[in-house]
Formats: C-alpha cells, sequence, structure tokens
C-alpha cells in the first residue's frame, strides 16, 4: 500500500522540522468577469487554496503563474498585478514525499480569466469559481487564508512581509 504524498504546514511551532530549502513560488489571484475568485483544493493537504507552485528555472514569475494556474486548475489567465509578498520565517512546510522542508517564499500576483474550463488535475481534487462574499467558508491553511484576505481587501499597495 502506498502513502499519499503530504504536505504539512507549521507556524511558530517550537516542535517544527528546520527549514532545509527557501524556494520562490508564485500563487495567483484569479478572477473571472462575474468577480469570483478561482480556488483549487489542493490533492496533499485537502485545503483549498489560490492556484500556484514553485518558479521553475529558466522561467519569469509571470510565466510561472500562468503555468501554475494552467496544470492546477484548467483555466488560462493573465497577469494584471502585485497583492502581495509572503516570506515568513516562522513558516515551514514539510513535504513528506522527499523530507523537504520549506522556508515561506510567496509572491502572490493578480490575474483574469482569460480562457479554458474548471478541472482538477494530479496536484488538485476540486477547482471551483467563489463568489467573494463566499471565500470565509473554505477550509485553508491560515497563511492561504492570509493571502485571499489580503486581495479581497483590494489595497491600494501590496502587502509585503
Amino acid at each position: 500500500m502506498s502513502v499519499t504524498p503530504r504536505r504539512i504546514d507549521f507556524h511558530n511551532d517550537q516542535g517544527a522540522p528546520a527549514a532545509n530549502s527557501i524556494v520562490p513560488s508564485v500563487n495567483v489571484a484569479v478572477t473571472n468577469d462575474s468577480g469570483e475568485v478561482l480556488l483549487i483544493r489542493r490533492s496533499d493537504n485537502d485545503n483549498w487554496a489560490l492556484p500556484g507552485g514553485a518558479v521553475d528555472l529558466g522561467e519569469s514569475l509571470t510565466q510561472a503563474a500562468v503555468r501554475e494556474t494552467r496544470e492546477e486548475s484548467g483555466i488560462e489567465c493573465e497577469i494584471t498585478g502585485l497583492s502581495g509578498i509572503y516570506t515568513d520565517p516562522g513558516h515551514v512546510m514539510l513535504y513528506t514525499s522527499n523530507g523537504e522542508v520549506r522556508q515561506e517564499f510567496s509572491i502572490v500576483l493578480t490575474a483574469r480569466a482569460v480562457g479554458g474550463q474548471p478541472t482538477p488535475s494530479s496536484e488538485t481534487t476540486e477547482v471551483r469559481w467563489v463568489p467573494p462574499a463566499e471565500l470565509e467558508g473554505f477550509q485553508m491553511d491560515r497563511s492561504m487564508r492570509l493571502r485571499v484576505q489580503h486581495f479581497s481587501e483590494r489595497r491600494a499597495h501590496p502587502y509585503i512581509t
């Protein structure tokens, strides 16, 4: 019997494993013409999140954002701005598949949908367009909840930590 690889988030936890990597990553707050926000349900922890992932060698941040959104959700998007930069060293993520313990480093971009249909992938179990008023009802890790909250506030300036 194989064990499903998991992602376990730790926040300012004395018992957390020590970080052994830091990887630039991107999340994307994508909206459609109705103003709904694209959410994915991660297959590695069952939490809802904005689509996103690591920036690969040879690609820009915006290329990674568009690629990750397409791969995880089936939605094509166009980047429109910056929502925030999240670099809390007290937030680490353990990936049980390889023992990597990643320190948080995520840039959240905004985008508008330009095509595609919500379609789950190997990294997602569900993909939904969610009205902003309903975002609070979805189970999220607290760092993702903060990212979604900051995006929803439509701040004049990006959040930076």
